[in-house]
């Protein structure tokens, strides 16, 4: 069995990761970004992006003030695990502690905080059933300076792949440089309004560089991202050629009368870390 102190300790540790480490694939398009600029204000942006993912590195803390909600996905397989939930809500309160992390979360209408990251309903938990004898753990704290750009879209079957693009360059447009460009763009299609949104968080857990098995999305996803940063928004708001790294899209079926489309903002500190855990007993 997995226990509950080794699911807390693993969230506290990829907590205190995720915030102040990014993801290889996410910092070396900022770089390659910032090799491709030729407009000297996003260049003095990007460069500034990347002497803060330094300094946070080297001097081991955050590198954003906001240190976001916490999300956790869980990948959960044939194994054991004692309090799944109490192990994941008592590493997020360990972290806010330890990391430390800034306090985030509140009742929605006191906006009392709660001073431990969790709350009624927090962490949001994402359990996905698969095959294998593993537990998999992965921390998404997400930022509302670019989740209060996300944007759902019940649109009519007849809107088809026009009516996503559409969509997308709607909300990227309206968002403007509020969510801290470049971000990264993730989609999602199908399902159900809720699901629709889950989907697009899902798709921001893709390497930067992966490409879409599904030649239909692939090819979206290259549009998409070369309308995106035709627009010249630019890095922080204030011009250039990247407004966003990548896009990416994931699809589920849906119901005949309907095209759910979520589109999720996510700005350049797109932070997560994962861990597997395995049973003993196997």
């Amino acid at each position: 069995m997995i226990t509950q102190k080794t699911v807390e300790d693993t969230i506290c540790r990829l907590y205190r990761d995720s915030v102040i480490q990014l993801p290889e694939d996410v910092k070396n398009a900022l770089r390659e970004a910032h090799e491709n600029e030729t407009n000297e204000t996003a260049r003095l942006n990007l460069g500034a992006i990347l002497e803060n993912i330094d300094a946070a590195h080297e001097n081991d803390i955050p590198m954003c003030q906001d240190t976001g909600l916490p999300i956790v996905f869980v990948k959960l397989g044939d194994v054991k695990v004692e309090n799944l939930y109490e192990g994941i809500k008592k590493g997020v309160e360990k972290a806010t502690t330890k990391v430390p992390l800034r306090p985030n979360v509140v009742d929605p209408f006191t906006r009392v905080n709660t001073g431990t990251n969790t709350g009624k309903n927090i962490p949001l938990v994402d359990i996905e059933l698969v095959e294998g004898n593993n537990l998999e753990l992965t921390i998404f704290p997400k930022g509302f300076g670019s989740e209060n750009n996300n944007a759902l879209k019940m649109a009519l079957p007849g809107e088809g792949m026009e009516g996503v693009k559409e969509f997308v360059m709607e909300t990227v447009l309206k968002a403007g440089g509020k969510p801290c460009p470049p971000t990264r763009i993730g989609v999602g299609i199908g399902g159900s309004s809720d699901y629709a949104l889950k989907l697009a968080k899902k798709a921001l857990l893709r390497d930067v560089k992966s490409v879409n098995p599904d030649e239909r999305l692939a090819k979206l996803e290259e549009e998409l991202i070369e309308q995106i940063n035709s627009t010249g928004i630019g890095p922080m708001g204030l011009g250039g050629k990247t407004t966003a790294l990548d896009v990416k899209v994931e699809l589920a079926d849906t119901h005949t009368a309907g095209l759910p489309i979520g589109v999720c903002v996510q700005c350049w500190a797109a932070r997560h870390a994962t861990a597997v855990l395995e049973d003993p007993k196997h």
